[in-house]
C-alpha cells in the first residue's frame, strides 16, 4: 500500500516539474517574440483630396508609441516620376500626431507622399489635383445669331493642350459644342453663337493626364433675346407710286406742310394756283424724270410743278415724260397743286396718327420710277454694257439699262445689290410682285383678303431684281414671287427676313391709277402682316417711289450728284413704333438698306472695297453722314403694340386744317 502512494507521489512530482518546465519555456519564447516585433508605420492621409490646384493641402498622420518631438520626414514625388524628395520635417506632438501644412500656390499637380518617423516609412498616398479652369462670356446677353466669346485661363500652365467647350442640355448632362487650344500662357478663345433665343449654360473642361484629374470650370450662363434692332426679324418695304408729301399729308397737324401764301404759277392759264383740297379719286399728275425735278424745284423756289404738268407729252402709260392731265385738258394739270387728307384717305392718316410719320423722307434720286426701284435694291442707278462686269457700268440717273425680256434669263445690271449680301450672309428675301390688277374682296365687309389674280405681271421698270447678274448667279431668281406667296407666308408665319412688295398699275397710286384703290390694296397688306404670327417682330416701311410731279414745298438737300429727290411720304408701322410720332430727321429711301444691314448683316454696307463685289458706283449712298437712323422710330422697351386691323374700303375721315 505504502510502495503504491509513493510511487504516485513520485509520477506527480515528475509530472509538475514537466509541466512547470514548459511554462517556463513558453514565457521565454513570448517574451523574445515581442521583443524583435517593429512598431506599427505611421499613418498618413492628406485633405483635401482631390485638391484644387494651388489649394492650401495638409498632410496629417499619427507615430504609433512617439513621444513629443519625434522627427516626421515628408518625401514627395511629382507626377514627371523619379524618386521621392524629402521636402519637410517636422515633429509629433505628445499624442504622437503631425501635420505638414502644405501652403497656399504649393500643391499645382498630381503628386504621392509617404512620411518616415521612427526608421518606420508609411504607406504611399497619392495627392490628387484639379487644374483650375476659368471660363467667361465676352456677353451674358446677345442676340440669336450674333457671335461671342468663351475665353479663359487654365492653372497650371497646360499649353498645347486643349479645353473642351460644353454645353448644358434640359436633361443636366452636357454636350460637347467646340474644342479650344491652350496657348503658350495657358489662355484659350472660343467664338460661337446662340441659334434661338432663351437661356444657355457653359462650361470648360480639362481632360484628366499625368498633372491633373478631370476638371471643369464653374458654369457660365448666356441669354439669347432679341435687343434694339434686332427685335426685328422681319422686314417689310411697301413701295407705291408718285405722290409726294405735301399732296398726302400737307395739312397733317404738327407735319412740315404746306406753308400759308404758297401760289405756284400757270403758264397757260395765267396767274398762279394755291394748294388746294382735292377730292377726286383719280388724279393726273406731272411728268417726273430728272429734267422734271430740276424744273420744279427751279433753283430752290418749288415754283414748275404746274408748268412741267402742262408742257408734259399725253399719255396713259408710265413714261415719266408724259402728263395724264394733257391726256384729257390741260386745265387738268393744276391738280399738281391739290392735296389729300383723312376724308380720302383715312387709313394712311390713321396709320400716321398712330404710329410714325416721317416728314422729312427723300425719293434716293431726283428721277422716275425705274432708278428709284433700282436704288431700292441697291443703292444706284447705272447703264451697263457688259452685264458681266460691273467695272462696264457707268452713273445714268435717268437713263439706266431698260427692262428686256424674258426677265429670267436677261441679265442687265452688272453692279451689285442688297440681295448679294442677304444672300452671302444666309438672310431669307423675296421680291413679291402683284400680278393682278385690282385688290378686291368677295365679301366687302372683310378686314382681310388676297387680292384677285387678274392680268399680266408687274411691268420690268418696278421688278428689276432678275436683270441683275449676282441673282440670276446666286440662284436666287426664285426669290421674285407672287403676292400670293406674300399671303400665304404671312398667314403661315413664314416671312423672310426682308420682304419688298411692289404693285400693278392699278393699285399702284401712279396716275390715273385711283387712290382709293392703292389705299385698299396696301391696307390689305398691311392687315395680313397684323395678322401674322410674325407681327411682334415685323416692321413695315410704307413709301411712295417719286414725286409724280405733285407739288411740295421742300427743297430736296444735294447728297451727291443724283440725288436726293424730291420729298415723299415714308410711314413706320410696327410693335415697337412710337405711337402719334413724327420723324423730322433727312431720310431717303437709302435709310431703308441700311436698316437691313444694321439689323441682319453687322452693319456691312453695299461698299465696293468691302463688300466682296466691287463696282465702280459713285458713293457709298447708305453711308451718308447726312441722312438720319430709323431706328429712332421705335422703341425697342415698350411691350409690342397689338395689331390695328383697319377696314378696306374705310368711310372717310374728318376735313384737314388747309393751309391760310
Amino acid at each position: 500500500m505504502r510502495g503504491r502512494l509513493l510511487t504516485r507521489l513520485m509520477l506527480l512530482v515528475v509530472v509538475a516539474g514537466g509541466l512547470a518546465a514548459f511554462l517556463a519555456s513558453t514565457s521565454l519564447a513570448s517574451r523574445a517574440h515581442h521583443r524583435h516585433k517593429p512598431p506599427p508605420r505611421p499613418s498618413i492621409s492628406t485633405a483635401p483630396n482631390p485638391s484644387v490646384a494651388g489649394e492650401r493641402v495638409l498632410v496629417s498622420g499619427h507615430v504609433p508609441g512617439a513621444r513629443r518631438g519625434t522627427a516626421v520626414s515628408l518625401y514627395r514625388q511629382l507626377p514627371t516620376g523619379g524618386r521621392f524628395v524629402r521636402v519637410a520635417v517636422t515633429t509629433t506632438n505628445r499624442h504622437g500626431a503631425y501635420v505638414f501644412r502644405r501652403t497656399p500656390g504649393v500643391v499645382y499637380t498630381n503628386r504621392r507622399f509617404y512620411v518616415i518617423a521612427r526608421q518606420r516609412r508609411s504607406r504611399t498616398i497619392a495627392q490628387a489635383v484639379e487644374a483650375v479652369v476659368s471660363v467667361s462670356a465676352s456677353s451674358t446677353i446677345v442676340s440669336p445669331g450674333q457671335s461671342f466669346t468663351l475665353s479663359g485661363h487654365v492653372t497650371p500652365n497646360h499649353a498645347g493642350e486643349s479645353v473642351l467647350i460644353e454645353e448644358e442640355q434640359p436633361d443636366g448632362s452636357w454636350m460637347l459644342l467646340t474644342t479650344a487650344p491652350l496657348d503658350a500662357f495657358s489662355d484659350y478663345a472660343a467664338s460661337t453663337q446662340l441659334a434661338s433665343e432663351g437661356t444657355f449654360t457653359f462650361r470648360a473642361v480639362l481632360n484628366g493626364d499625368s498633372r491633373n484629374v478631370l476638371s471643369s470650370s464653374p458654369a457660365v450662363t448666356v441669354t439669347a433675346e432679341y435687343m434694339g434692332i434686332h427685335k426685328i426679324r422681319h422686314i417689310v418695304i411697301i413701295m407705291q407710286e408718285n405722290r409726294s408729301f405735301d399732296s398726302y399729308f400737307g395739312t397733317f397737324p404738327g407735319a412740315n406742310g404746306i406753308p400759308p401764301g404758297v401760289c405756284v404759277p400757270d403758264p397757260v392759264n395765267g396767274g398762279c394756283v394755291k394748294p388746294f383740297h382735292d377730292s377726286a379719286d383719280l388724279n393726273y399728275g406731272g411728268p417726273h424724270g430728272q429734267s422734271n425735278a430740276t424744273a420744279d424745284v427751279d433753283g430752290g423756289k418749288m415754283d414748275g410743278f404746274v408748268g412741267q404738268a402742262e408742257k408734259g407729252q399725253g399719255c396713259t402709260s408710265t413714261n415719266p415724260n408724259c402728263s395724264p392731265c394733257t391726256t384729257s385738258s390741260t386745265s387738268k394739270c393744276v391738280d399738281v397743286m391739290g392735296y389729300h387728307d383723312a376724308r380720302e384717305i383715312p387709313n394712311y392718316w390713321r396709320y400716321a396718327q398712330d404710329f410714325v410719320l416721317q416728314d422729312n423722307m427723300f425719293q434716293p434720286n431726283a428721277s422716275w420710277s425705274l432708278p428709284e426701284h433700282l436704288y431700292q435694291v441697291s443703292e444706284w442707278s447705272a447703264f451697263c454694257t457688259d452685264p458681266l462686269q460691273p467695272s462696264s457700268c457707268t452713273n445714268a440717273l435717268q437713263s439706266p439699262n431698260p427692262p428686256g425680256a424674258p426677265l429670267d434669263t436677261t441679265p442687265l445690271y452688272a453692279w451689285t445689290d442688297i440681295t448679294y449680301l442677304l444672300h452671302e450672309y444666309g438672310v431669307p428675301w423675296a421680291y413679291y410682285v402683284f400680278k393682278g390688277t385690282e385688290p378686291d374682296c368677295e365679301n366687302d365687309s372683310a378686314m382681310t383678303c388676297k387680292p384677285v389674280q387678274q392680268g399680266p405681271q408687274t411691268p420690268g421698270i418696278w421688278n428689276p431684281l432678275p436683270h441683275f447678274t449676282d441673282v440670276q448667279q446666286d440662284g436666287q431668281l426664285g426669290n421674285v414671287q407672287s403676292l400670293t406667296d406674300f399671303f400665304l407666308a404671312a398667314q403661315a408665319g413664314a416671312l423672310p427676313a426682308v420682304s419688298w412688295i411692289d404693285p400693278n398699275g392699278t393699285v399702284s397710286e401712279h396716275p390715273p391709277a385711283l387712290v382709293s384703290a392703292g389705299q385698299t390694296y396696301v391696307t390689305g397688306l398691311i392687315n395680313a402682316i397684323m395678322a401674322s404670327p410674325d407681327w411682334n417682330s415685323t416692321a413695315i416701311f410704307l413709301s411712295w417711289d417719286d414725286w409724280g410731279g405733285f407739288y411740295d414745298h421742300v427743297v430736296p438737300p444735294v447728297i451727291d450728284e443724283n440725288g436726293l429727290g424730291l420729298r415723299v411720304p415714308g410711314i413706320v408701322i410696327s410693335p415697337y413704333a412710337r405711337r402719334g410720332y413724327i420723324d423730322h430727321q433727312l431720310l431717303s429711301h437709302d435709310n431703308f438698306t441700311k436698316f437691313i444691314e444694321d439689323d441682319f448683316l453687322g452693319g456691312q454696307r453695299l461698299d465696293p472695297t468691302t463688300d466682296g463685289r466691287p463696282d465702280p458706283r459713285p458713293d457709298v449712298r447708305e453711308a451718308s453722314p447726312a441722312l438720319g437712323d430709323l431706328s429712332s422710330d421705335f422703341d425697342f422697351t415698350q411691350p409690342p403694340r397689338p395689331p390695328e386691323i383697319l377696314p378696306v374700303h374705310p368711310a372717310p375721315g374728318p376735313p384737314s386744317t388747309p393751309p391760310q
